[in-house]
């Protein structure tokens, strides 16, 4: 009876260690738990930061295969959220660059004369407008603006968490977003005024 309680406790004393310890040591399970447990928020961010699903998908294929390398820079006490969306930001040019030349290839076949049959031709028109204007705007903001528009205004996180998950300082955070929306307002005006942008 004592045995069997001494054994009780110390299974319950030694649980199975954590994910990131898992990952640590190289536990192919544990890379198959994080990417259940993180691939629907991290694919998000993906799709708002790159603006294209192809290549966000893309990306977070990318993240989860350097996982098992990258997870050694990973901070005691950070989250493993935190961490994967930091490696998705810092494999992000190729994807967006991807993405960018994708859209600019969409849009040139779009410019071909083709009508939807529900579809009246102003709003056709004016579907394509925007279509181009939005593109174009995503697509001039350079990568770091981009990333701190995403993280900030789109996912709502404070200046402080979106500098930790970029790399950098929350001040340089908060000039990257003044300027990522001011460039946006910019490209945009040229769509509300009713000219292209």
């Amino acid at each position: 009876m004592i045995v069997r309680a001494k054994a009780a406790r110390d299974t319950a004393a030694s649980p199975e260690p954590p994910l990131v310890e898992r990952l640590l040591q190289g536990d192919e399970a544990a890379l198959r738990e994080s990417y259940l447990a993180h691939r629907p928020a991290l694919l998000r961010f993906a799709r708002r930061l790159i603006g294209d699903a192809a290549a966000a998908h893309d990306l977070v294929h990318e993240v989860f295969v350097r996982l098992p390398r990258a997870i050694r820079r990973l901070r005691p006490g950070a989250s493993l959220e935190g961490f994967l969306i930091a490696v998705a930001v810092n494999h992000a040019r190729h994807h967006v660059r991807a993405a960018a030349r994708r859209r600019r290839a969409q849009l040139r076949l779009a410019q071909e004369p083709r009508r939807a049959p529900d579809r009246a031709p102003d709003q056709e028109l004016e579907r394509r407008r925007l279509a181009r204007a939005l593109s174009s705007a995503l697509d001039r903001l350079p990568i770091d603006q981009r990333v701190a528009f995403v993280l900030c205004a789109v996912e709502e996180r404070t200046s402080a968490e979106a500098a930790a998950l970029a790399g950098t300082n929350e001040s340089t955070m908060r000039a990257r977003l003044f300027h990522a929306r001011r460039k946006l307002r910019e490209h945009l005006a040229g769509y509300h005024d009713g000219g292209d942008s």
